[in-house]
């Protein structure tokens, strides 16, 4: 293994030797030798997130760990040279897609990646309901109106939750940005979707929560998720919403946005079922928080790739 010196540390991470000296001696440096008065540290170590910018929050103790992790792949992601317009405009692109056929997959609709590609590029795939088109450019428009929400640094509020809505069901005009007015069932799930008359008061109390939710952003954006499809504010389309909304927040905070697969769907179901019949997040915010990891982790390679280039 490499490994770089405090002062080499100290100027990757740019930060006072005498920091790099206390991270090491409090132990928040992992794989350190120690030499006397000397210190290696493994050549390819983020830098440990700065517990100041954490003021305010309260991180769970059992995700501190994996939410530490996460933050240093953000921090070193955001300390790197930005991608150009063109590079971001890549990613997102192929991202799109890719969000796209997983959410709209999860919920029934029959096109294929390729198709959903080719779809949302204007094509017409031969014997597949008008439904599925329609979805797929649904999902899209409301895909970019959240990116708009988060450069404009918009808060959510309920109009946001119903312009997404009204996005993504393009397909149901009368049912768009409007909340349900019968009784639902969701089949083989714990949670029972509070009656319709209900549903304005909570969606109303779930908004009005999060102002005063000082956990970390990632628990933060799961537990809210859990909750949004607890409630089911919507006749269709709350998990394609709901999962929009994910996105939403966790972009706010500066995650790259997830993207749940389809061939995940059991534990995501789980994660539901884990919350309404035991009252525990922790599987759904884990499932969150490895997607944002398993990202953060690609736009790094990419940027590695590019910068060895």
């Amino acid at each position: 293994m490499d490994y770089m010196t405090v002062k080499q540390a100290a100027e990757q991470w740019n930060i006072s030797d005498r920091r790099v000296r206390l991270l090491c001696a409090q132990g928040r440096i992992d794989g350190i030798i120690h030499q006397g008065r000397s210190y290696l540290i493994p050549a390819n170590t983020l830098k440990p997130i700065d517990r100041r910018s954490l003021r305010g929050k309260e991180p769970s103790p059992q995700y501190s760990a994996l939410f530490a992790s996460i933050d240093a792949m953000k921090a070193e992601l955001n300390r790197r040279r930005p991608l150009t317009q063109g590079e971001l405009k890549r990613l997102q692109d192929e991202f799109l897609v890719e969000f796209t056929y997983n959410s709209n997959a999860i919920e029934g609709n029959t096109l294929s990646l390729k198709e959903t590609a080719l779809v949302l590029e204007g094509v017409t795939i031969d014997q597949k309901p008008l439904k599925d088109h329609l979805e797929a450019v649904g999902h899209r428009d409301a895909f970019l109106y959240v990116n708009k929400l988060v450069s404009e640094k918009t808060p959510i509020c309920e109009r946001v939750i119903r312009n997404i809505h009204a996005l993504v069901l393009i397909d149901r005009p009368e049912d768009r940005g409007a909340y349900r007015r019968i009784p639902v069932k969701i089949i083989g799930a714990y949670q029972k979707p509070p009656q319709p008359y209900l549903v304005p008061v909570q969606m109303e109390q779930l908004v009005a929560d999060l102002a005063h939710d000082k956990r970390h952003r990632i628990e933060k954006a799961a537990v809210f998720h859990l909750k949004f499809e607890g409630i089911h504010p919507f006749i269709d389309g709350n998990g394609r919403t709901g999962r929009l909304l994910l996105n939403l927040m966790l972009m706010q905070a500066g995650y790259p946005p997830i993207d749940v697969k389809f061939t995940d769907r059991k534990r995501y179901y789980a994660g539901f079922d884990s919350y309404y019949q035991d009252n525990d997040a922790s599987p759904m915010v884990k499932m969150v928080a490895e997607y944002t990891q398993e990202r953060l982790l690609q736009m790094l390679q990419i940027l590695q790739n590019r910068d060895d280039d």
